[in-house]
């Protein structure tokens, strides 16, 4: 389908005699052209217009312009799993000595790529009915560089290597200590190598099903690395990990590049995205319906896309506004602003691990983030403020706000009921209401959900639930532990979005536990920064505006950060590239200018 996007700010009917439609061959009346709504669009039937382009180099205002909406294709079938249901169209091609990316929605095909291109499965070409057989599939790419490499892949000449993205299934598959499993794997010698840069050294003795889920995903980055491949694959190489371990990883899988290895990693951080590739497909389309792969671009021009939701080369909009970032950090003066809590020094003990945490306060209106490792307190701090664990010195000053509690981890099975029905719960009265139409159900995409029980959820719908469900509650704190965990891009910012309005609409404040830097730079106006050692101890310190705590942050961690001049999303500079030097050397880790 086409539409005629219309710039309301350019179009001046009054001064204009419509010749948009009087010259277009395709229509006859102003009935059957166009009809610009309250939001500046006119959709036009595909039998209707044909996008020629008269309209557009006729307007006088240059106000009017064609673009394609995605829509299934006619050809390029590349794998269908039935009648009605989900459809992939295009592959990838692979470049040697580079990293590529797979940039998408959750459901839109990823993970059937990857799948396809480690040999696990052979595409039938759209005819789930009568599939092709290898050769059959091979000859439909005959002429293209996907010739080549299925070829050598289905000929036994081409070794890959496929990282899963659901690493919680390994324990079922592979037994033994996770030594055991490394040194097995160790086909080009650098276990102690990357066992180092993954900080697997204190695991080499643990059973592989005692592990967390981030343990579990850098043993599997570790045995896919270490494995000697023509081609290796990651999906989601980053779940699970938090962002010290994020950017480690990224470094590791950076290094397999060489003459004549491929690299391919789908992923939803695009700091860490942006960080490892080189270049990036998008994949656009209806999530669960249908995936269409993009030309390829650098990742830099890709992800800029990505967040514009139009592709110009191929005059595709798949998303009809594009998701805006800040160009700087936000300038609140809160100076004035009434506290609405605060904290003493805190003090926590847990057998071996100890949590100090320093006074601090917070006003109204304002989310916090909260930045640091794994295994260092965040959790246990979320829970103090939240009631759930009581410190040992110090105290919360709070004995009278309502507290809305979000966990990091989310389990369906042990609740009963509908969406509908967890949502009404939560919401009482306000639920129906226009605006938690607009402000939650509608921003985070539960309302096809609501029919639906809530134990047979995906992880990332029911991570939506959760997160609906925190907010709708009548609260002054709302607390959110990991929300993009199991989420999409384009998800994890309306997440941040909704986040944002509900606190200052309502005049309450949030604390957002989050891994993704992108998704805490969208989100945050102060930021807490947690240290310490994994497992003995962490302090926190008190809130910092966005700018002082980014730069704390990214100053232990090593890295520097710039803004993108188009779109102005963080971007993770190259390690000793000239940005990266200047920013450290001034020690404006977060971005310059």
């Amino acid at each position: 389908m086409r539409v005629a996007v219309v710039d309301k700010e350019r179009c001046k009917p009054e001064k204009c005699d419509l010749v948009c439609i009087r010259f277009c061959p395709m229509v006859r009346t102003r009935r059957e052209a166009i009809r610009v709504g309250d939001d500046g669009k006119a959709y036009v039937a595909e039998m209707i217009c044909s996008g020629c382009g008269i309209c557009v180099r006729k307007c006088p205002f240059d106000a009017l312009r064609i673009v394609n909406l995605p829509d299934e294709l006619k050809t390029d079938h590349t794998h269908r799993f039935g009648p009605n249901a989900f459809t992939l169209y295009r592959l990838p091609t692979l470049k040697k000595g580079s990293v590529v990316g797979l940039l998408g929605r959750n459901g839109i095909g990823k993970s059937t790529i990857l799948r396809i291109l480690s040999g696990e499965l052979v595409p039938n070409l759209g005819n789930y009915m009568e599939p092709p057989t290898k050769e059959g599939v091979e000859e439909n790419y005959a002429g293209q560089p996907t010739y080549d490499y299925l070829d050598a892949l289905y000929g036994g000449r081409m070794q890959v290597v496929h990282k899963p993205q659901y690493v919680d299934r390994i324990p079922k598959i592979v037994k033994g200590t996770v030594g055991e499993v490394l040194k097995r794997l160790d086909q080009r010698g650098v276990m102690e190598q990357v066992a180092k840069d993954l900080e697997l050294e204190h695991l080499m003795d643990r059973p592989l099903d005692v592990l967390s889920g981030g343990e579990l995903q850098r043993v599997a980055i570790a045995t896919a690395v270490l494995r000697d491949a023509k081609v290796y694959l990651f999906d989601e190489p980053s779940s699970h990990l938090d962002i010290y371990q994020r950017t480690k990883a990224a470094r590791v899988i950076r290094g397999l590049v060489d003459a004549e290895k491929m690299v391919v990693a789908a992923e939803h951080d695009l700091a860490v995205l942006d960080y490892m590739s080189d270049d990036v497909f998008l994949l656009y389309g209806e999530p669960d319906v249908y995936g269409i792969v993009s030309h390829i671009h650098t990742v830099r021009e890709g992800i800029n896309i990505y967040i514009n939701g139009y592709i110009p080369d191929e005059n595709i909009r798949f998303r009809e506004t594009p998701i805006v970032f800040h160009d700087k950090p936000p300038n609140i003066d809160r100076t004035r602003a009434r506290s609405l809590l605060q904290w003493t020094e805190l003090k926590k003990r847990y057998g071996g691990f100890s949590l100090d945490v320093e006074a601090g306060k917070i006003g109204v209106g304002e989310v916090v983030g909260i930045l640091g490792m794994n295994g260092i307190g965040k959790t246990t701090f979320i829970k103090m403020l939240a009631g759930v664990e009581q410190p040992d010195e110090g105290a919360v000053n709070n004995p009278t706000l309502k507290v809305s509690y979000k966990p990091q981890y989310i389990s369906g099975s042990s609740v009963p009921g509908t969406v509908e029905q967890v949502l009404r719960k939560a919401a009482g009265e306000k639920y129906g209401e226009q605006w938690f139409t607009a402000e939650v159900v509608e921003p985070l995409h539960v309302r096809r959900m609501l029919e639906r029980d809530v134990k047979v959820l995906s992880g990332g719908e029911l991570q939506r639930v959760a997160i609906a469900e925190c907010l709708s509650r009548d609260s002054d704190i709302y607390l959110l532990d990991e929300p993009s965990a199991y989420l999409d891009v384009e998800e994890r910012l309306a997440v941040a979005r909704a986040i944002r309005r509900i606190t200052k609409m309502r005049g309450v404040t949030a604390f957002v536990v989050e891994h993704d830097i992108v998704t805490q730079d969208f989100i945050a106006d102060k930021l807490m920064v947690f240290t310490g050692e994994a497992g003995i101890s962490g302090h926190a310190g008190q809130p910092l505006s966005l700018e002082d705590g980014m730069n704390t942050f990214l100053e232990q961690m090593g890295v520097t950060f710039r803004r993108d001049a188009d779109t102005k999303r963080p971007r993770v500079n190259k390690p000793g590239s000239r940005l990266d030097r200047e920013q450290k050397e001034t020690r404006r880790y977060y971005y310059s200018g």
